[in-house]
């Protein structure tokens, strides 16, 4: 048995014991279900409340049963049978009604007190899970088979390893993770709130959060711009006739906001800005010249997200992408779709992104209900897709069941300091909207054709991108990105005026820049900027009053230079420019 299945093996037997121990010490909780995962295992209960001060009794209670040498013994029962054993177990019981009325089903026992609904396969003891590494991690809420229509279960996650040393590195992780955290990282550089009276995920925009979300938004326009891509802004909200054309109200209804009636009509807040744009793009007549027309747009959007699936700026109900369609000739594809991915190598560079790849999201065949449109069309655009990828040289891999309902798709997924993977940038063909919304140009032969779509977001949300940046660089963002670029404090105040003259040349350059003229000691001053995690503190007393100049200190650094202050603006926007 090669390792990583023998460490599966390991974990989906370790999650039998939680279970048990569970269900010894609280004996009137539900069962669901306990997979193996990529660190360990969870098990999903209902009617248990539990924190982390319990997790060490839950924990001993496990090291009781392992080591009792309990035999983990397979048993195939009829579904009558396996009716009977779990009748007080109703999510065991919702699963065994699933399956056929002649199939046999496998039950694991864990010594002679506890079975549950299991393929298997397991250890043959406990005794062989005496030397396992693992330790709970944590509790969270989880909707019963991932629905919010469904009732919300106690998850409990455990890490489990086979190696010491690999659940060491978990629980580094787990407080390197603490530290990296963009919600208390957010909260502490003023970024961003959240509060309940407002709404459950429905961030705002704090000051320095603004200031960077702005530096984000202006930095992927200009790129755009100088692409050739025509800026659009369009209302947050539209008919449901619209989103009946495009298909999202019948494919996506159960993720959007509920539809809103006023005046014999019928509004829905938009989830995504497709539908707009193909609008856009119909209101014009366009000839095979003209093509390809690259619409973008910094645009709000809205869906709603369960709330037990929201996390900070990461998952949340109203959101900004980064959006573009770009309307083009079937023979403009492979170099447009080039061109995007072209855009999303440049701005990963200036991001200093390295640890990504591509990832081909195609439809899959065996759940068609999911997805609009016909067989060819879906073969013509996964076609052409894997084409471009293979012709670009980028390294990709294919996942059936990860395309968009109207088309396949590529993604990036970049790995995060935390070693998370995350889908930050999207690419996808589309044959299909063109089709809803009749769509046409004119073309070489003077008839009206079809133009291909290509859906393309390469921030993809500013929301998730920002809580990504946090969680990457703890907060100290580069010197061009900063909310904060320089922040001026002052001796005395004496200073004050020149500190303002200072601050004055700064904004004139647009350089973002924080004045601090207090009372407070320089000292207290200094540590207050380190803790916002400025990259530039000028301290300015007479010295530099008298001289014309800054004493610099940078982040990180505990010593200061002093030179004139032409050479640190100088330098400063150098910087700035090349994105160091």
């Amino acid at each position: 048995m090669e390792q990583n299945e023998k460490q599966t093996m390991y974990r989906h037997s370790m999650s039998h014991v939680l279970a048990k121990a569970i269900k010894s010490l609280y004996p009137n909780v539900k069962l669901a279900i306990g997979p193996a995962i990529d660190n360990g295992f969870y098990y999903d209960f209902d009617n248990l409340n539990i924190n982390q001060a319990d997790f060490e009794k839950i924990e001993d209670k496990m090291r009781e049963i392992i080591s009792r040498d309990e035999d983990f013994v397979r048993k195939e029962v009829t579904k009558a049978e396996a009716l009977e054993l779990f009748v007080d177990e109703p999510y065991k019981t919702e699963l065994i009604n699933e399956l056929p009325a002649d199939e046999k089903i496998t039950v694991y026992y864990t010594g002679s007190d506890f079975y549950d609904l299991c393929r298997g396969p397991h250890v043959e003891n406990t005794k062989f899970l005496r030397g396992f590494n693992f330790k709970i991690n944590r509790v969270n809420g989880a909707y019963w088979r991932g629905s919010e229509k469904n009732k919300m279960l106690t998850r409990i996650y455990v890490y489990g390893f086979l190696n010491k040393e690999d659940l060491k590195e978990s629980l580094r992780l787990e407080e390197e993770a603490k530290l990296r955290d963009h919600r208390k990282l957010g909260k502490e550089l003023n970024l961003f709130m959240m509060n309940d009276l407002i709404g459950k995920g429905l961030p705002v925009w704090l000051p320095n959060g603004f200031l960077l979300r702005r530096a984000l938004s202006d930095y992927i326009m200009d790129k755009e711009l100088a692409l050739g891509y025509q800026h659009v802004m369009t209302p947050s909200l539209g008919s449901i006739n619209l989103y009946k054309t495009s298909g999202h109200w019948e494919h996506y209804k159960d993720d959007m906001f509920p539809a809103m009636e006023r005046e014999n009509e019928t509004y829905v807040l938009r989830p995504m800005n497709c539908p707009h744009h193909m609008m856009i793009y119909k209101n014009f007549m366009h000839s095979y010249k003209d093509l390809p027309v690259r619409i973008a747009e910094i645009a709000n959007d809205f869906r709603f997200e369960g709330s037990g699936t929201l996390v900070g700026l990461e998952r949340t109900r109203a959101f900004t992408q980064n959006d573009s369609h770009i309307f083009c000739r079937p023979d403009q594809i492979k170099d447009e779709i080039q061109g995007v991915i072209n855009l999303i190598l440049d701005v990963y560079k200036d991001f200093n992104f390295k640890n990504y790849e591509f990832r081909l999201s195609l439809r899959d065949v065996n759940n068609t209900e999911k997805y609009f449109g016909n067989d060819e069309l879906w073969e013509k655009s996964e076609k052409a897709l894997r084409e471009i990828l293979k012709s670009s040289g980028a390294k990709y891999y294919e996942a059936v069941g990860e395309a968009a309902f109207y088309g396949p798709k590529i993604d990036v997924q970049v790995k995060s300091a935390l070693g998370h993977e995350i889908t930050l940038s999207t690419v996808q063909l589309d044959y299909q909207l063109p089709e809803k919304f009749e769509l046409e140009y004119i073309d070489e032969l003077d008839k009206r054709v079809r133009p291909v779509v290509i859906h393309r977001a390469v921030f993809g949300s500013l929301d998730r991108l920002t809580a990504f940046l946090i969680e990457e660089t703890k907060g100290n963002f580069p010197l061009w990105l900063n909310p904060v670029q320089v922040k001026i404090i002052t001796v005395s105040e004496k200073n004050v005026e020149y500190a303002k003259k200072i601050d004055s040349q700064l904004r004139l350059n647009k350089i973002r820049v924080s004045l601090d003229i207090s009372n407070e000691s320089v000292g207290k001053k200094i540590r207050t900027a380190a803790l916002e995690k400025v990259p530039y503190i000028l301290v300015l007393g007479d010295k530099e009053m008298e001289t014309n100049s800054v004493a610099v200190r940078a982040r990180g650094s505990k010593d200061t230079i002093t030179m004139s202050y032409e050479e640190f603006e100088t330098q400063l926007l150098s910087q700035i420019k090349s994105k160091q």
